[in-house]
């Protein structure tokens, strides 16, 4: 799979490394400015209830829960879900281009969540493993 270095625009406000895949990924696949996305991240966590598993809230900056992450890309953006993976059923999907549909892809791998559009992976670092990486499963539009 190609690679393509791409912060989403984080350079543009931010400076160094940092936990923020989500907001990465959507602005790559998006097109929508970091600073919104970022900003949006954090209004939906605010949100967010505490539990006994759950420590502190999401940031879009160190880390989005599962559950916020879902919300912001299915219901404010509006893209569809589609799994690639079942209880049993064992990695049936990779991250590479041979097994992902055409078109811009949001892609959940394991803890981490990437863009691909039409076969070339967009990202801070070659995260596919060389094509070994199973994917759990993507938001299309």
């Amino acid at each position: 799979m190609k690679f393509v270095f791409s912060d989403g625009g984080r350079s543009n406000y931010f400076k160094g490394t940092t936990g923020d895949c989500v907001c990465r990924a959507i602005c790559n696949a998006t097109g929508e400015d970091y600073k919104e996305i970022y900003n949006k991240i954090n209004q939906v966590s605010k949100r967010e209830k505490s539990g006994r598993r759950k420590r502190g809230k999401s940031n879009a900056r160190t880390g989005v829960y599962r559950y916020t992450e879902k919300e912001i890309i299915e219901n404010i953006l509006g893209w569809k879900w589609h799994p690639t993976m079942s209880i049993g059923s064992g990695c049936t999907t990779h991250l590479c281009s041979e097994e992902l549909p055409s078109g811009t892809l949001i892609v959940a791998v394991s803890k981490h969540l990437t863009c691909v559009k039409d076969g070339v992976l967009y990202d801070t670092y070659d995260c596919s493993r060389d094509g070994t990486r199973c994917v759990y499963g993507y938001w299309r539009k």
